[in-house]
């Protein structure tokens, strides 16, 4: 499998992590998203969206991190949940990810960090630093006496909600805020294999400095 991808992109790692610790064979395909690369016509005819991920396995291409990780776990059998209730609740935690945390997480810390100081809005920023914060106090009170957001092992909904929360660029999240996230940021990262998204996919700020 060939996943396009940069190590900026938090939902590029989701795809990413969740390809590394299902023990699948895959390899990066780096998208020189700072300089155009998923806007030039050959990568908007893969994905007409102009985004990254995207999963290449054989004839099958994928786009959106979520689906790409719902693939993964239905072809490795790993990482999927262990019941219908369990994958019911897999699919609760992507879905808030998607609409709580990443999508809040990801612009902040592109604005704060990516987009000249001058376009930083201040208001913007306020903003968004307050979703987020508040989207973080609800999964550090459900990891309360929890392990692992959906289940009783780790799943793709652990990856998806975890994957912007390891970057080291600064973007209002200080992880010792919220004790049961940081517990389980560290557990994720005990397991095999993990790595941090510029060890674990091509591009980081420094190869631009």
């Amino acid at each position: 499998m060939k996943l396009h991808c940069f190590g900026e992109s938090g939902h590029s790692y989701k795809a990413a992590l969740s390809l590394t610790l299902a023990d699948q064979e895959w390899e990066p395909v780096f998208v020189d998203f700072f300089n155009g690369g998923t806007r030039t016509p050959a990568y908007l005819e893969l994905n007409v969206m102009g985004e990254a991920p995207v999963l290449e396995d054989g004839d099958t291409v994928l786009t959106q991190s979520g689906v790409i990780q719902d693939y993964i776990s239905s072809k490795s059998g790993k990482l999927g949940g262990k019941s219908a209730a369990e994958r019911r609740e897999v699919l609760r935690w992507l879905f808030y990810d998607n609409h709580k945390v990443s999508s809040i997480a990801g612009p902040l810390r592109f604005i704060m960090n990516f987009l000249p100081e001058e376009k930083r809005n201040a208001d913007v920023i306020a903003f968004l630093s307050g979703r987020l914060a508040g989207a973080l106090k609800v999964m550090d009170a459900h990891l309360d006496g929890r392990n692992w957001l959906a289940g009783e092992e780790l799943t793709i909904a652990d990856i998806a909600c975890c994957s912007y929360l390891y970057y080291p660029e600064d973007f209002n999240f200080d992880r010792k805020a919220y004790p049961n996230i940081d517990r389980w940021l560290d557990a994720i990262a005990a397991q095999p294999g993990w790595k941090h998204p510029y060890d674990l996919m091509p591009g980081s700020p420094a190869d631009r400095a």
